[in-house]
């Protein structure tokens, strides 16, 4: 939701029109018509046909022949582009795949992106759920996912707050933590393990546990690693799991440090 109040005195109206369009594309997988995509916009019609070919015209959106617009492949060039830089070096998806193979768990990086918890890069495992959801780009539910707390926990009390009163507890699950005092109390549990963890907080049946790679003065540069594994695993190996981890959270910070 955009905030009215933050719009700057600048804003080129025809470029946030688009960008209102391609976003209501996206939402729609079986494709808009034109006067479709000027309701959801709030746009008229003439706005909306030239808009959107315009995006045709630049590859964002593609007319199908029964006249409705879905995504354009421009939109898969620049999340590429986009996985790239928010990876990082080579050597730091390379020493994840190499987790991933290793202990058969997935493997997420995660940093604060224009001051919001997003997951960066990611690399499959075998052994672990299928988690549709965690993919580069992810910034939902920071409170339910070990990636999200570890990130926050590097704040203080006080930017926590602010941060969790912006973006909500969202519960995901019977599980979630849904209050900031519970929520805390959880932080400290896991800075005194030594390891970030959630147990059918974000999914049913899967576990999260997750580590800080940089500590920085600068929010922005701070990375976490986490790995998700089933719930039922966590259990019985939390110590290996957290070990495991320490050593991979090596290896990434010597990557990204020889990067720098």
């Amino acid at each position: 939701m955009r905030d009215p109040l933050a719009e700057p005195s600048d804003l080129i109206r025809s470029v946030s029109r688009a960008l209102r369009v391609l976003e209501s594309v996206g939402r729609a997988p079986k494709g808009l018509t034109v006067k479709q995509i000027a309701r959801r916009c709030e746009l008229t019609v003439a706005t909306t046909y030239h808009l959107v070919r315009t995006l045709a015209y630049e590859g964002y959106v593609i007319r199908r022949e029964d006249g409705t617009y879905i995504v354009g492949l421009e939109v898969a060039d620049r999340y590429r582009e986009l996985v790239t830089a928010f990876r990082g070096p080579p050597a730091v998806g390379e020493t994840l795949r190499r987790a991933a193979v290793e202990t058969g768990y997935s493997h997420y990086l995660g940093r604060f992106v224009g001051g919001q918890v997003a997951l960066t890069a990611m690399a499959e495992g075998h052994r672990s759920p299928y988690l549709e959801d965690l993919v580069p780009g992810f910034d939902e539910g920071a409170h339910a996912t070990a990636l999200g707390k570890c990130l926050l926990a590097t704040l203080t009390a006080e930017q926590r707050f602010r941060y969790l009163r912006e973006y909500g507890m969202r519960p995901f699950t019977t599980a979630t933590l849904t209050t900031t005092e519970t929520f805390e109390a959880d932080l400290a549990a896991g800075d005194r393990r030594g390891m970030q963890l959630e147990l059918g907080q974000f999914r049913q049946g899967v576990a999260c546990a997750a580590v800080l790679v940089a500590p920085d003065k600068d929010m922005e540069r701070r990375v976490v690693l986490a790995c998700a594994l089933p719930a039922s695993e966590m259990m019985t190996s939390a110590r290996v799991v957290r070990a495991k981890l320490l050593t991979v959270a090596r290896a990434v910070a010597d990557s990204i440090a020889a990067d720098h």
